[in-house]
């Protein structure tokens, strides 16, 4: 959630980490921080607020070392104030820290009691503390320090630490948090993300839980808790800076929307048999005779990957003929839930760091389930974890808001729909031709929609004072209902409430009354004339309807008070374009209000505590 910045190299120091914590300003944050070392001693300087507030003191407090660390902090453990902003300092040693420390009380408490007094309400600080002791208790040096510190130290975390009296070191950990390491010509890096380092580098060495890299200008070394020597190959990276960049939209959320159509192609090149009817095996990791002999398939996520999975769940069962779950990850992390060595769990994770996530899969690994990865980061923890990872090609989102991510996530799991269809013997070689040439067709049909942007802003008008939204759909877009609820809450924060248009009537039709805004997600399919029905009924009790419909449906004419049209496109892959303009319409309305489109309030792009 939080970020970490950390360079070593020839260049001053404060400027890099500044353009790096900026470039994670997507994540979220409260306060910022960063520590040079200028060859004598560490200098820090922390504020509250944005990176601009953190610039200001700078400007006051110019830093000229060629070594530092830095930090944008999303409140867990003490307010947001400057006192708790990182880094932390105890004698010679400052840090840098993602992630909680689970048994910081006790920790705490035993400091306390050893005369040590504490200056924030963190739980970093007291990593700081046991470092600092390590030090002082006679560890040779600081990556030695490092590992005594941390053998006391229960949770997830990822740090970057400074000493003192080592002017050319970074060491920096990992446990349960990405971290990874950025090797340049005469320098290294390290950062929580990759989009903080790639104006530097493109080669990256992803650490693993339990490693402890020092980092230099001349190289890294890395060794576990253990203190075994390892070694972790470094992988180049395709994406560029530029893609990091708002390529003239004002906003990175909208720039992700336009987006969706170029995301979903790459997610789709070079994986499709369209000659056979079938998706290519090789990254999907589950045998033909193993997508054969499955009992069950598990997807599990959270938040905007959680209605890409409860959509997934409609294409495996309808196309793959498999009893298949959704389950949130913080929900199934906390049961104590069974599995067989012939069930699939499915982890469908925009960063592949979702803690919650990966609790819950890590669990299903144990009891010997086979585990398969959807993801957009590479080598991130959770593929790394997996059996077989299917990751996204959506590039860099830096919107907190998931909108290109989750379509290309739609874009993976109708892919493993239809690669279980096939090897499972129930989808024909013609059906899945037929699937499979729908959604090749995607990206332009999603060209189109997006070409009607501005009529969807001038939709978006009606919404701009709307304290209460009702999203209602039906089948695939149910999940698209939730969606866009979700989407509004987010970024514009008036309540909005996404329903099974089915279960109207059983309760939520007490909501409707006259002027209320409904948006019915209703285009030509199986279920159309049923959901026609809850429009007619929001329109008996005078609510304004807002309606996705099938373009030539005359019928949508005299019930809504706003048709948004789609494009005419076979069922299975409708809701690919119904969430589009729900995302449109969720961005005109925050940016209408003035919102921080791209970092909403009290959000973070990745989630890495529970």
């Amino acid at each position: 959630m939080c970020g970490i910045v950390g360079y070593v190299g020839g260049e001053v120091a404060a400027p890099i980490i500044v353009d790096g914590l900026r470039r994670l300003e997507y994540r979220g944050y409260d306060s910022a921080g960063i520590a040079v070392h200028d060859g004598e001693s560490i200098q820090v300087v922390r504020a509250l607020g944005k990176l601009k507030a953190l610039s200001e003191a700078l400007g006051d407090k110019p830093l000229a070392g060629r070594l530092g660390i830095g930090h944008t902090r999303w409140a867990t453990h003490g307010r947001p104030s400057e006192e708790n902003a990182h880094p932390h300092v105890a004698g010679g040693v400052a840090v840098v820290h993602n992630g909680i420390v689970e048994n910081h009380i006790e920790l705490r408490s035993e400091l306390e009691r050893n005369g040590v007094v504490f200056r924030s309400d963190t739980d970093t600080e007291i990593v700081a503390h046991l470092i600092h002791q390590a030090l002082d208790g006679g560890a040779e040096d600081l990556l030695e320090a490092v590992r005594r510190g941390l053998s006391s130290v229960e949770g997830a975390y990822a740090i970057a630490v400074l000493s003192q009296h080592e002017p050319t070191k970074i060491v920096a950990a990992r446990h349960g948090s990405p971290l990874v390491v950025g090797c340049g010509e005469d320098e290294m890096l390290c950062g929580s993300d990759i989009a903080a380092l790639l104006s530097h580098t493109r080669d990256m060495v992803f650490l693993e839980d339990g490693d402890i890299a020092e980092l230099s200008a001349g190289g890294l070394r890395i060794e576990t808790l253990a203190g075994q020597v390892v070694e972790r190959q470094s992988k180049r990276i395709d994406w560029s800076p530029v893609m990091a960049e708002r390529g003239g939209y004002k906003h990175f959320m909208l720039k992700e929307i336009h987006e969706q159509p170029d995301a979903i192609a790459a997610t789709l090149r070079g994986r499709l048999d369209l000659e056979h009817g079938d998706v290519y095996p090789a990254e999907i990791g589950i045998t033909p005779e193993a997508a054969t002999s499955l009992r069950r398939v598990y997807l599990v996520a959270c938040g905007t990957s959680y209605h890409a999975a409860l959509i997934g769940r409609y294409w495996i069962e309808s196309l793959a003929r498999v009893p298949c779950m959704v389950e949130l990850g913080s929900e199934l992390s906390n049961r104590d839930a069974l599995y067989f060595d012939d069930d699939l769990v499915i982890a469908v994770s925009q960063s592949g760091e979702t803690y919650d996530t990966i609790g819950a899969v890590s669990a299903a690994k144990e009891q010997g389930a086979t585990l398969l990865a959807i993801a957009n980061v590479l080598d991130s923890a959770i593929p790394r974890l997996s059996h077989g990872a299917l990751y996204t090609r959506a590039g860099p989102e830096i919107g907190v808001a998931s909108t290109k991510c989750f379509t290309a996530q739609l874009a993976a799991l109708l892919m493993v729909a239809v690669y279980l269809g096939r090897r499972r013997g129930v989808l024909t070689e013609d059906q899945a031709l037929e699937v499979l040439q729908a959604l090749c067709e995607v990206p332009s049909q999603m060209n189109e929609l997006l070409g009607d942007a501005d009529y969807v802003r001038t939709v978006a008008t009606h919404l701009t004072h709307a304290t209460d939204v009702l999203f209602l759909g039906r089948g695939y877009h149910f999940p698209i209902a939730l969606e866009g609820a979700l989407k509004l809450k987010e970024i514009s924060y008036a309540h909005a409430e996404g329903y099974a248009a089915g279960e109207m009537k059983h309760g939520p039709i007490a909501l409707i009354e006259e002027g209320l805004p409904v948006v019915v997600v209703c285009p030509k399919n199986s279920s159309y004339d049923k959901t026609l029905g809850n429009v007619q009924e929001v329109r008996a009790r005078e609510g304004t309807v807002i309606a996705l419909a099938t373009k030539g449906d005359e019928a949508m004419h005299d019930l809504a008070a706003q048709i948004i049209w789609l494009p005419d496109a076979p069922e299975l892959v409708q809701p690919f374009l119904s969430v589009v303009p729900l995302q449109l319409l969720a961005y005109y309305v925050a940016a209408r209000k003035g919102h921080d489109v791209d970092q909403p309030r009290n959000l973070a792009k990745t989630v890495t505590v529970e």
